[in-house]
């Protein structure tokens, strides 16, 4: 008999520092995979310090048609706190507000053209910048603030709008942390990145996007008290 393998459902988190550090203690990219587990694999695939003119030139060679794209359930784009970096203070990483808007549209348009269809893909606005932290974080590397919680704002105000335009949904982290004017300085560990607490909101707020595309995703391979004990190759082997 010959085997047939697994097919493993899985959804991508493509994005900055903020996905890159989802997969550490209790990060939110974590969180996902424990949800996950035995359904769908979670990849992470964040790149610390990029902005959307560097993703869109790199997302090709991270997913691709030979990548197993008819397996994938979502993909998560998550950019905007380095696109928004001041440009007289951090021109490296500074994107223009409407390059930031058009970078992640020409993204968008690459995964449709792979068959990652609009309904698949979730686009994530930063997060809120809390300006005394951060600034904390800039004068000890010598430099003076680099960001402003207002010009984020701006960012976030796009990439709702380019989700709207394209047709995917979107998850505005900046607003909902900030809603009914709450302190959202404890959603950050050091006014950009997030904390433990800001990682659980994330993750909430994200899974609850996700679990309709996850609903239903099976349980892959049997439950232990279903194998046929005198006979497991007839549970397990599967056909092709």
């Amino acid at each position: 008999m010959a085997l047939s393998e697994v097919s493993w459902p899985r959804i991508v988190l493509f994005g900055d520092s903020i996905t890159e550090f989802s997969f550490q203690d209790n990060g939110w990219g974590v969180l996902l995979a424990q949800k996950l587990v035995r359904k769908c694999d979670v990849l992470n695939r964040g790149l610390s310090g990029y902005n959307t003119r560097w993703a869109n030139i790199v997302l090709p060679r991270l997913i691709s048609k030979s990548s197993n794209v008819e397996n994938t359930i979502a993909v998560t784009i998550f950019f905007g706190a380095n696109d928004s970096a001041l440009k007289d203070v951090n021109s490296n990483q500074h994107i223009p507000l409407k390059e930031y808007a058009d970078n992640l549209k020409s993204m968008i348009q690459y995964l449709k053209s792979i068959d990652i269809t609009e309904d698949k893909i979730i686009l994530i606005t930063p997060p809120p910048l809390y300006e005394p932290a951060w600034e904390k974080e800039c004068i000890a590397k010598g430099d003076k603030l680099n960001r402003f919680n207002s010009t984020t704002g701006e960012y976030a105000k796009a990439c709702v709008q380019v989700a709207k335009d394209c047709g995917t949904e979107v998850l505005d982290l900046w607003t909902l942390m900030q809603k009914n004017n709450q302190d959202f300085s404890s959603y950050l560990s050091d006014g950009l990145h997030l904390s433990v607490l800001g990682n659980n909101f994330l993750a909430a707020q994200l899974w609850s996007l996700l679990e309709k595309k996850i609903s239903t995703l099976p349980l892959l391979l049997p439950y232990w008290r279903d194998v046929d004990n005198r006979n497991p190759e007839v549970s397990l082997r599967g056909k092709s």
